[in-house]
């Protein structure tokens, strides 16, 4: 691999006197390359509407969503699954994040793990990846043979597959869909944690959000789905079921207690002047969607 050709490895002509800059400087420097990364993930917004849609679909009939990744795009993969079940009530087995060396590397760097393109590949079959599932690969400069492998089994088993990536000049035989911003080279070269790992949580946190609410885990822009945890999320629920309902707050914590801690359970009891049990059957019976049993409230 002549990794000099990528362009996450290439150096950045506006940043070659880094080390010469006062403070100022540097954060002037830093925040006007951070910049390019807003306009370089809007150009792949018909991509990353592309992905949200069959990842919705995938989901949808049971499917589920495994990131894949090494080091920092590893460590971004993880930390979105890991917030979606607190944020909008996933089983934690739906979204799930693999990362190369495994747990140890959430927090200490293992950088050849990340050419272990057989552990890759073990990593889905461990995984029992199936035609129903999204393996969606996250790679900066679209190269790790740890994803790469883990993406062509995944393809040999006929999952659905997905890589982001930030070199144009990718293979696009690689996965199913590609998603390929170009930021630009970095302002410390290769280091593929800034404007790539930004453009990363950018993206992710985009199509998780689109999946969620296509999934009917938010009505309008609230939560309802979410998992009442603690003191801030009793109140956040709390004034969630009381916006739906136009209940006082006494009202609205009877409804979510009665509820066994579900809002939206609570919230259809609310209106509908039902039971738990039949507000959940309600629910079922409209895979989940709110806006479905309740209509357009303001």
């Amino acid at each position: 691999m002549n990794y000099q050709n990528l362009i996450t490895e290439s150096r950045n002509k506006r940043t070659t006197d880094l080390d010469a800059c006062t403070s100022l400087e540097m954060v002037d420097l830093i925040q006007k390359e951070d910049a390019e990364v807003l306009r370089a993930v809007k150009k792949v917004r018909k991509q990353v509407a592309a992905a949200v849609d069959e990842i919705s679909d995938a989901l949808r009939a049971g499917g589920r969503l495994f990131y894949i990744g090494a080091g920092t795009s590893g460590r971004l993969g993880v930390l979105d699954a890991s917030e979606c079940p607190p944020t909008y009530g996933t089983d934690p087995e739906m979204v799930q994040g693999i990362i190369a060396g495994g747990i140890p590397a959430l927090t200490s760097s293992i950088e050849n793990s990340e050419d272990n393109a057989g552990m890759g590949r073990k990593k889905i079959r461990e995984k029992r990846i199936t035609e129903n599932d999204v393996v969606f690969g996250i790679s900066a400069s679209g190269t790790a043979p740890f994803v790469l492998a883990a993406l062509e089994e995944a393809e040999a088993r006929q999952a659905l597959t997905i890589l982001l990536c930030f070199n144009p000049n990718i293979n696009h035989s690689l996965a199913s869909l590609i998603i390929n911003p170009v930021v630009g080279p970095e302002v410390v070269t290769g280091s593929t944690r800034m404007k790539a790992g930004t453009a990363t949580k950018l993206i992710l946190n985009t199509i998780s959000t689109a999946v969620m609410v296509r999934l009917g885990k938010v009505y309008g822009n609230l939560m309802v789905d979410l998992q009442v945890k603690n003191q801030k999320l009793q109140d956040r629920a709390c004034r969630i079921v009381m916006a739906l309902t136009k209940v006082e707050r006494k009202e609205a914590e009877r409804l979510i207690m009665r509820a066994g801690g579900d809002t939206k359970v609570a919230i259809v009891m609310g209106i509908k002047g039902t039971t738990p049990s039949r507000a959940k059957k309600i629910l079922v019976e409209s895979n989940g969607i709110l806006r479905d049993v309740i209509g357009d409230i303001r």
